[in-house]
């Protein structure tokens, strides 16, 4: 076994236990950004309409179909959708209707990290609360969907408890926000005392979910992530264990391995989905990213990261978000798809591939800074003759099509 490859085949036992097929229309799938919190100025975001995408749907659809992108990932956005106890869930029934009109398929995001107004992460009715939104949102979509239909109930809970326990980057929330009683002790048990919250409500919200379509199926979203010790402390491996982890608490949670008395049971942690971005791999303590563009030699490749999620959980597996920037977006597909190809001959099944986000979209901090990550490119010169108002990125595109005829899941 080579160090920079998982090993071939894998063991007899772990293929006793079946896979199951999620109901995905296409393996190739595109992400639309759906954040809606408030920024670190307290800027309430909707990205979802910063992208165009609300102003544009048909066409989206419409060339979301085009390129055999026939499954997407959307945000419902609580925050957008309930205010003052009562939910309105109209953008989220446009977002349906439209891609219904066009044969696209639509995998729920259900809170992308905004809730109303008064209600708090740090709250503990928040569970409850956010479980009864998801019953009703559920109810509400659930006509539009033929097959069962996947929800992913919170998105990225190791990342939001780690934003609001480390960082500011959510207002109004930060390492003097978590105090009292339930939040007390380090910042590292402030930030394991968000996530056991969060994944009490993903709980509730399952149930919430189930009594309201039965049918429906469950996407889990987190980043994997790899740490190294810096080249010159290997004494530190041990440390750079621990905080790699962290990555699996919040799923080994969902599945009652972790923390039992919230809840979770095997059957709760369904589907899982990996976020795999070039910054998700670093030094612990210096915190230096291990630069995927300067080739480190220490970045674990994604085929080995999906074994891992594979060899510890034997759930079905989607590639939930990733994209890279500018000119580098052809290149870092050409590496993904490779990686995702390896780990399919090793016997890791793994369902679908989400380009995130698939239209541009702006700074969660600066609306003006749009990062060249889709698809499609954001175009300024959109007008009454132009109403779909992106630019396709052809090397991106080429790339894309290249792979969707070499590579199309689990057969």
């Amino acid at each position: 076994m080579t160090p920079d490859r998982a090993p071939t085949g894998l063991p007899a036992s772990w293929h006793e236990a079946p896979a199951d097929t999620p109901p995905l229309n296409s393996f190739w799938m595109g992400g639309i950004e759906g954040a809606d919190h408030l920024n670190s100025h307290g800027v309430p975001l909707d990205m979802t309409r910063a992208c165009g995408h609300r102003a544009h749907l048909d066409e989206d659809f419409r060339q979301l179909a085009h390129w055999g992108l026939r499954t997407v990932r959307e945000s419902v956005g609580w925050r957008l959708c309930e205010r003052d106890g009562q939910v309105d869930l109209t953008p989220a029934l446009q977002i349906a209707e439209a891609a219904q009109r066009h044969g696209v398929q639509v995998l729920w995001t259900l809170m992308h990290y905004g809730t109303p107004p008064d209600i708090s992460l740090l709250d503990d009715r928040f569970p409850e609360r956010f479980a009864q939104f998801a019953g009703q949102a559920a109810a509400a979509l659930a006509p539009f969907s033929d097959t069962p239909p996947v929800y992913t109930p919170i998105n990225e809970i190791s990342f939001l408890s780690w934003a609001l326990a480390e960082t500011r980057m959510l207002h109004p929330y930060g390492p003097a926000a978590a105090t009292g009683d339930s939040l007390a002790g380090s910042t590292l048990a402030d930030g394991f005392s968000i996530k056991r919250r969060l994944v009490k409500a993903v709980l509730l919200a399952i149930d919430a979910i189930r009594a309201a379509d039965p049918r429906a199926r469950f996407l889990h979203v987190e980043p994997v992530v790899h740490v190294v010790p810096p080249a010159d402390q290997p004494e530190l491996q041990p440390l750079a264990d621990q905080v790699a982890s962290y990555q699996w608490q919040a799923w080994d949670m969902i599945a009652g391995r972790l923390a039992p008395e919230l809840g979770g049971n095997p059957a709760a942690l369904d589907l899982i989905g990996i976020n795999h971005y070039h910054n998700g791999q670093w030094e612990v303590v210096t915190e230096r990213r291990l630069h995927w563009h300067l080739r480190d030699p220490r970045r674990r490749p994604l085929s080995r990261l999906l074994y891992g999620v594979w060899r510890r959980y034997r759930r079905p597996i989607l590639i939930s978000e990733t994209s890279h920037i500018g000119v580098g977006r052809a290149e870092w597909l050409d590496e993904v798809a490779t990686e995702v190809q390896l780990a399919l001959a090793e016997g890791v099944p793994v369902h679908g591939l989400c380009l995130y986000p698939i239209f541009d979209r702006p700074d969660w901090e600066r609306e003006d800074h749009w990062h060249h990550s889709g698809l499609w490119d954001h175009c300024v010169t959109g007008s009454a003759s132009e109403p779909w108002p992106r630019r396709l990125d052809l090397a991106y595109a080429s790339a894309l099509a290249r792979w969707q005829v070499r590579l199309r899941g689990p057969h």
